[in-house]
């Protein structure tokens, strides 16, 4: 039995020009024609177009689809196991996206409610990088105190943001010092600036635990983009990142009676 172009693109769900694309493609063409001329397909015309459907769903392009009927060599199976680990591949790709967005989306939504020039005014040099914020986000999803900090964040008025970096910059000034007159990171004076960072991220923010602030000092040596938002890269020093961290565990230590600085939370 045949069937005209006409049939076969209505049944098989394809268009007429499709059709006869596949046919200048050399992919498919009729197996027959009509008294009048019209292209008649073949009962094996469609199984061929069958799988010809099959992996254009797939994804595979035409002339590797071509490239497996024209050899006879050609193994489908290899191919359709190599399309699979692609697939897959881009499955979680596409998952760990949909992730970010999801994120993405929490972040604006209970972002900083302040126009650009706002700001600007307030926050200076200090930027949030909505890729870090979004990755942090997702560090931080399963953190109690992630959604306090969340919501604290977006209560917090223009003046309390302005009080808010008014004080980080206050600190930010007697870290420099320290480090520049060469205070040791497990000194004294390096450990209550660790305590004053502490209490300021727990006043503005979530309630931080010794061993919250270890984690959260943790990324300012692990990410750039997190220690930017305590010390603008303008005013970092070589080393600066990591004399911070080792205050902030030189304090915990000193909260938990003594030891290693970094005893606990490694």
């Amino acid at each position: 039995m045949s069937y005209s172009v006409g049939q076969v693109s209505a049944f098989a769900g394809v268009t007429v020009r499709t059709l006869h694309h596949y046919d200048k493609a050399g992919l498919l063409s009729p197996s027959d024609r009509s008294h009048a001329g019209y292209r008649l397909y073949s009962e094996a015309d469609l199984v061929r177009l069958q799988q010809i459907l099959f992996y254009r769903e797939l994804g595979f392009p035409l002339d590797e689809i071509a490239a497996i009927f024209k050899d006879p060599q050609a193994n489908p199976l290899e191919r359709l196991r190599a399309r699979q680990r692609e697939l897959t591949e881009e499955i979680a790709r596409l998952q760990r996206l949909a992730e970010v967005a999801e994120r993405a989306i929490e972040v604006q939504k209970t972002g900083v409610s302040l126009t650009p020039q706002e700001r600007f005014e307030v926050f200076g040099e200090v930027t949030f990088d909505l890729s870090y914020a979004t990755e942090a986000d997702l560090k931080w999803a399963r953190s109690q105190g992630k959604h306090e900090a969340m919501t604290r964040a977006a209560a917090h008025t223009k003046e309390d943001w302005r009080q808010l970096m008014e004080e980080a910059a206050a600190w930010r000034a007697e870290l420099l010092a320290a480090f520049d007159e060469g205070e040791p990171s497990d000194g004294e004076r390096a450990m209550d600036l660790a305590e004053e960072h502490r209490l300021h991220v727990a006043r503005w923010f979530a309630a931080c635990p010794p061993d919250m602030h270890r984690r959260i000092a943790d990324d300012f040596i692990a990410d750039p983009r997190a220690f930017a938002l305590v010390v603008p890269p303008s005013q970092q020093r070589p080393g600066l990142a990591a004399y911070t961290h080792h205050a902030v565990y030189a304090n915990a230590a000193r909260h938990a009676g003594g030891g290693s600085v970094f005893e606990e939370g490694r």
